[in-house]
């Protein structure tokens, strides 16, 4: 497959001036596509830039599957052009996308995960808070915090010590038999999958700190491509243990979940697995 080329005056790589989506498909067909398009739309409104059209948007998944899963990335930027950081007069958006063969880490669904809190905190930032910005060096930067492969994912919260996110995925937790998850309106990417679960009226939002964390009765971390992992164990910035969890099967949080994705609770040999 021949992929497009950016020219070196593309903003979105030149300043991060975009938005992204990546999107689970399902014998080619995107999942909780709704959701992903809301967000793309209302990333592109937030930043200035003129929404691609409905019909070019759905022509990225369109056309035969070749897996049974798929993971499809969309990018819009804003395009070239502009002085500097001053906007193009007439922007001319930029939308690529590619798609590829996808397996879920399904071993993870059943006996759960390791996450470690991250030293970075999350800057606030309101007008760009929930949506998928093309800068993510946060992220990045948090992620560079550790090597060791057993460690899932790391947790971030921001300078109040207030959680926010995982690097890639959302955060939940259950207090007193109530599912949660943090509120994302100064930073932090609203998750798709955490949307469908809010509007569902299966999970709410409330702040958790980090020192709070380790006295939840559960947490999980999920995203709508990986699905739900249940947290094992909490470690702290220097590898101290803070807290471990049981992993109960069958988990109703996950299982709500995965009924959104199509994917089975936790992993079995049968063909429901990928249902």
């Amino acid at each position: 497959m021949t992929l497009p080329q950016v020219p070196f005056d593309d903003r979105g790589l030149a300043y991060g001036d975009g938005v992204f989506e990546t999107v689970l498909l399902r014998n080619g067909k995107p999942v909780l596509w709704a959701y992903h398009v809301a967000r793309l739309v209302k990333g592109c409104q937030r930043l200035g830039i003129p929404v691609p059209c409905q019909e070019a948007i759905d022509a990225t998944w369109q056309g035969n599957a070749t897996a049974p899963l798929e993971v499809l990335k969309l990018i819009v930027t804003r395009g070239s052009g502009g002085r500097g950081y001053a906007l193009p007069d007439t922007p001319t958006p930029r939308l690529l996308s590619r798609r590829a063969s996808f397996a879920p880490m399904v071993e993870r669904w059943k006996s759960g995960v390791t996450v470690r809190t991250c030293r970075i905190r999350l800057a606030h930032q309101p007008a760009l808070a929930g949506i998928k910005h093309l800068n993510r060096l946060e992220n990045v930067m948090a992620r560079q915090e550790w090597q060791d492969v057993s460690i899932a994912e790391g947790l971030l919260a921001d300078a109040q010590g207030q959680l926010v996110e995982a690097t890639s995925m959302n955060l939940f937790w259950q207090q007193h038999g109530e599912l949660f998850t943090p509120p994302l309106d100064t930073c932090g990417v609203a998750g798709t999958l955490r949307a469908a679960l809010i509007a569902e009226g299966a999970v709410r939002e409330a702040n958790l700190t980090l020192e709070a964390l380790p006295a939840v009765e559960r947490a999980w971390v999920a995203n709508s491509v990986q699905g739900v992992w249940p947290v094992a164990t909490l470690l702290s910035e220097d590898a101290v243990c803070l807290q471990r969890w049981p992993i109960n099967q069958p988990d109703k949080f996950q299982t709500r979940a995965h009924r959104l994705l199509g994917y089975a609770s936790t992993y079995t040999a049968s063909p429901d697995l990928f249902c």
